[in-house]
């Protein structure tokens, strides 16, 4: 363990050196976002507004979520499709060429494990 809290800090401050950082990165901490490690990444969670205004901004005009972290799969085969519909509760079978559904992953019992987006 650590002696005394210079130590403390400085090893916080080189685990946030070592993690990776998203294109939009240098975007977020312009507007003074407030970053966190998130599955290896500094990641946003909040900005100056507060997630009250955050919200009803994204409702009444638009807003950007930065997916650049996510992981991608690209599954291929006659039934790949058919198999990946099992385990999302959307419409991935007649999803058309060139589109996109937000799903999510879910466990056997239905509960949400993680969000994804699924391509076709």
């Amino acid at each position: 363990m650590w002696s005394n809290p210079m130590e403390i800090t400085m090893a916080q401050e080189q685990a946030t050196q070592d993690l990776l950082k998203t294109p939009l990165h240098a975007l977020h901490v312009s507007v003074g976002a407030k970053m966190v490690p998130f599955a290896g990444y500094d990641m946003p969670v909040q900005y100056p507004l507060g997630v009250k205004k955050e919200h009803l901004h994204c409702r009444d005009a638009a807003g950007l979520f930065d997916v650049s972290h996510m992981g991608q799969i690209r599954l291929h085969g006659a039934n790949a499709a058919k198999i990946l519909e099992t385990l999302v509760p959307v419409d991935i079978i007649d999803l058309p060429a060139g589109k996109q559904r937000y799903a999510f992953f879910t466990n056997e019992q239905g509960g949400i494990m993680d969000d994804l987006m699924v391509a076709n």
